[in-house]
């Protein structure tokens, strides 16, 4: 699944091509994503300027002229390409953002869970990101911040990192990778984190995902960025689905385990 450095970099990639450039039409080829694309929508957007290229979490924003935003969701397996008009469709290609450079962005999502939204007003209240958490690489994301929310917590660590009312967008990927740039095992509970340990956590996450956002993010699979490139950051995993493999840092196996249905991965070595 997309997480947060897949769409910062998605965000990058397609803002150059369309930064102050106009919407010249909006063609839905399968409105049927997770929630259906509305019906009006190629006509309230259509010969309006986009303004500004947002992120917040894990959706794309699209700011357009005269106010109303296009959220955007990659679901588990979509990517946001920027392609000359008028290149061919490939299977899985639902809808095509047209722009008056001739450049269109096109969304692709064989699993269909994405989405194409719109708000007006302020996008931070939608419904689906006004009770959102702190972005893991703002201010608000700091060591009093993690430390004051770990407090009487007996949820492992693990599962904190990726709970999107406490920090948004660090995933399963990351989650995994910062703990064990933190040495700190998945399974120990979050109240159990000593002041030190935690500010560690919050210099791992934050290492974590720039290095992934510098690298084009991590492709297992489906992932492409909007120039169509997978993600390289895969080749820089120090844990994440190397079980029995030896630990990049001290050669022992890198272990499993299984957390809220999702892979966890650690060195009982290195982590405690």
């Amino acid at each position: 699944m997309p997480e947060l450095p897949e769409v910062e970099t998605t965000r990058r990639g397609i803002a150059p091509h369309a930064r102050k450039r106009r919407v010249t039409k909006l063609t839905v080829y399968e409105p049927r994503l997770r929630w259906p694309v509305a019906r009006e929508l190629p006509r309230l957007v259509a010969g309006r300027r986009i303004e500004r290229i947002g992120r917040r979490a894990k959706y794309l924003l699209i700011g357009l002229q005269g106010g109303g935003t296009l959220l955007i969701h990659l679901g588990m397996s979509g990517n946001l390409r920027a392609v000359p008009a008028g290149t061919p469709r490939l299977k899985h290609d639902h809808f095509d953002l047209l722009l008056d450079s001739g450049v269109a962005l096109r969304f692709n999502d064989p699993r269909r869970f994405g989405s194409l939204l719109y708000a007006t007003g302020d996008p931070g209240l939608h419904p689906l990101l006004k009770d959102l958490a702190p972005e893991p690489l703002s201010p608000a994301f700091s060591d009093e911040y993690l430390w004051r929310v770990t407090r009487g917590r007996r949820v492992s660590i693990k599962s904190l990192l990726m709970n999107s009312h406490l920090v948004v967008g660090v995933g399963n990927i990351y989650a995994s990778e910062a703990l064990f740039r933190a040495r700190i095992r998945p399974r120990r509970q979050a109240r159990a984190l000593k002041r030190a340990e935690v500010g560690c956590l919050v210099r791992a996450v934050r290492t974590v995902l720039k290095l992934a956002i510098r690298a084009g993010g991590t492709t297992l699979r489906d992932y492409r960025g909007a120039d169509g490139a997978p993600g390289y950051f895969r080749q820089r995993l120090y844990v994440y689905e190397r079980k029995g493999q030896p630990c990049r840092r001290c050669r022992t196996a890198v272990r499993m385990l299984t957390q809220g249905q999702r892979s966890t991965y650690y060195c009982p070595s290195c982590q405690s």
